[in-house]
């Protein structure tokens, strides 16, 4: 394991000598413009380790991407190698069609304190709830970032995080499927506490979310991955582009559904990825991800 192949892999090249806020903000940013949020393992006949190496060789020599336990956990690396002062946290993601937050921790986030603040580093959740900057750990203030409006809200030692929505245009409607759009202006993403965690405490939850049958999961094929100015995800066959404040408080929402030999094109051009095994798509499951 090499911090400057990692570096070559999200095509980081500043400085790293010093570990301040910027430059931790600066590698975060190449990384998820890099590393696609994806669970295709699952669906090519492969399973997901959590073992550090093995993930290194995953996302950095094989170029592929992964879920928040293979993100963050390779992040903690990188910026434990740079000097970073780093605790592993657990959460609990937020399901809106059960109004309820996942019984038992599923996420992996780190917090990183610097300069006597803490900060939530991010960098696997995905999709159009992938934070893009650092957040200092502070309740009830508005963190504004390109996706959206992001804050944490803190009760009793329970920390929450949630994204103020703006309004989505979809040309062409005929092809959402997408519930509420209009109507919902802010999503809870997750909660969770300060309570340093080990990674051995995500073993069951990494085993469970790739083998259980209603797991969202194996129930849907996902690929994302943030661009300069929004994301681009592949949830089944269908190809969604979103441009972030697009026009007057707007997010622009393109569609189209792939046809079978459109798949491996698509993953090469639009996410860098190139699979070893046979991808077989899915999207059973009628739980949003927008």
């Amino acid at each position: 394991m090499d911090i400057k192949e990692y570096f070559d892999r999200i095509s980081y090249q500043g400085s790293y000598d010093k570990p301040d806020l910027a430059t931790l903000t600066d590698i975060f940013q190449h990384h998820i413009r890099a590393v696609p949020f994806e669970n295709l393992s699952i669906h090519c006949g492969e399973s997901i380790e959590l073992d550090l190496e093995a993930t290194y060789k995953k996302i950095v020599r094989k170029r592929r991407g992964g879920w928040c336990m293979e993100n963050n956990h390779l992040l903690s690396w990188v910026l434990k190698t740079l000097g970073y002062n780093v605790t592993l946290l657990g959460s609990r993601v937020y399901v809106p069609e059960y109004d309820a937050y996942a019984e038992e921790i599923d996420h992996l986030l780190l917090k990183v304190v610097l300069d006597d603040k803490s900060y939530i580093v991010d960098g696997g959740f995905g999709m159009a709830y992938q934070m893009w900057q650092p957040m200092e750990l502070v309740s009830g203030t508005d963190q504004p970032q390109i996706p959206g409006v992001f804050r944490f809200l803190e009760d009793s030692g329970v920390w929450y995080l949630e994204k103020v929505k703006r309004k989505q245009w979809v040309p062409n409607q005929s092809v959402s499927t997408s519930h509420n759009v209009e109507k919902e202006v802010c999503r809870r993403v997750y909660l969770f506490t300060l309570q340093p965690r080990d990674i051995e405490e995500f073993r069951a939850s990494n085993t469970h979310l790739q083998t259980a049958p209603d797991s969202l999961f194996v129930m849907k094929s996902i690929c994302s991955l943030q661009t300069s100015n929004g994301v681009w995800a592949l949830v089944g066959w269908k190809l969604t582009e979103i441009k972030y404040n697009y026009k007057d408080n707007m997010d622009l929402m393109e569609i189209r559904i792939l046809a079978d030999e459109e798949m491996e094109k698509t993953l090469k051009e639009k996410f860098n990825i190139t699979l070893d095994n046979k991808f077989v798509p899915i999207n059973t499951s009628r739980l949003s991800l927008f």
